[in-house]
């Protein structure tokens, strides 16, 4: 099976180049080259840029795929590149979505494939419900080969979770250093986090499956927590005690739009996903990694060399301000009641 990935490098992709060349795949990467990534040496990487069309179209003149996945699509746009590119070409054309897209707030806690798509609160989500509209209309109307994939919460060696960002050493440095680590709501909410190498095994076992044109799949763990229970986990893995500070959703979102953005369009409402779509279809497929072995791991990597523990001060920055500004309002914020109905600097969080 001859396979191109758009893309290929990220946190999620990666795990999958990786297994794909396990697995025997003929694989190949189409990027701009500027992504540093560990790729394997038998893997040949297409230099180009996807986003200038008739560039790629040259490119991709003389070269025929079985399957193509593209990581780095986001608005419908990138999808009518794809289509004029691939239309007629390929056997599966596979689109990486997002399980953000799903509906916001839930219905109810447990997501299936079925589940509407529909979020008013973020654009990145409503761009990837865009797309899928998209391109199921090209598969029912021309009959292109589209499986969609809809990723949850994926990290791995280089990133760690984080509900508001900087999921890479910075985290790990906050710990380190007594910094407080922000909380939305009261960490009670129930979240899925998937290892990207328990992904690739469900992800790589779709490619060239006829049965899954036309249709979605989320592909996760099944392992349930609470963002109480990640920050610690995270916290037992650094070895430190976890210097949590509670600020609900909808503060975070006033102070910072773009980290609110991703808590009150994801993050910040409980999901839980059946899995029972894509074991059928992919007998087998197992999570194994379980989020402390997971992101023991990934301190384990960033620590082994120096290099690695870079810190990004200006997320810090934004983190810091966010906090102090709730904390000069926290005083007159009643636990058990919310804010003091006579307090007017509230009533944007109302």
């Amino acid at each position: 099976m001859k396979v191109l990935f758009i893309g290929g490098t990220g946190v999620i992709s990666e795990a999958c180049t990786k297994l794909a060349v396990e697995k025997g795949i003929d694989l190949y990467l189409f990027n701009r080259g500027l992504t540093e990534a560990e790729i394997p040496q038998e893997v040949p990487v297409i230099t180009g840029d996807i986003r200038n069309r008739s560039e790629a179209a040259k490119i991709l003149s003389g070269l025929n795929f079985d399957v193509v996945v593209d990581w780095i699509a986001f608005t419908p746009e990138h999808i009518e590149t794809d289509l004029a590119l691939f239309q007629g070409r390929v056997q599966q054309y596979v689109f990486i979505s997002s399980a953000s897209a799903y509906q916001k707030p839930p219905n109810h806690y447990r997501i299936t494939e079925d589940t509407p798509l529909c979020n008013p609160f973020w654009e990145y989500s409503r761009n990837k419900i865009a797309c899928e509209e998209r391109l199921m209309r090209a598969y029912r109307e021309a009959g292109f080969p589209v499986t969609i994939v809809r990723p949850s919460y994926t990290y791995g060696r280089k990133k760690i979770p984080c509900a508001t960002g900087g999921s890479d050493y910075t985290l790990i440095d906050r710990y380190k250093k007594g910094k407080k680590i922000i909380v939305p709501g009261d960490g009670t909410s129930l979240w899925t986090l998937t290892h990207n190498t328990d992904f690739a095994k469900g992800f790589i076992s779709l490619l060239g499956k006829e049965k899954a044109i036309g249709e979605s799949y989320h592909i996760t763990s099944d392992e349930v927590l609470t963002w109480n229970q990640i920050y610690q986990i995270i916290g037992n893995a650094v070895g430190v005690e976890p210097n949590l500070i509670y600020i609900p959703s909808k503060v975070i979102n006033h102070f910072d739009q773009e980290i609110g953005a991703g808590l009150l369009g994801d993050k910040a409402h409980s999901m839980v996903f059946d899995n029972s779509k894509i074991k059928e279809t992919v007998p087998g497929f197992e999570a194994t990694v379980s989020f402390a072995q997971g992101v023991r791991m990934a301190v384990e990597w960033f620590e082994a060399n120096p290099q690695r523990c870079v810190v990004n001060e200006r997320h810090n920055q934004r983190i810091d301000r966010i906090i102090s500004a709730y904390e000069k309002l926290y005083p007159r914020f009643d636990c058990a009641t919310g804010p003091l109905m006579n307090d007017r600097r509230w009533d944007c969080f109302r």
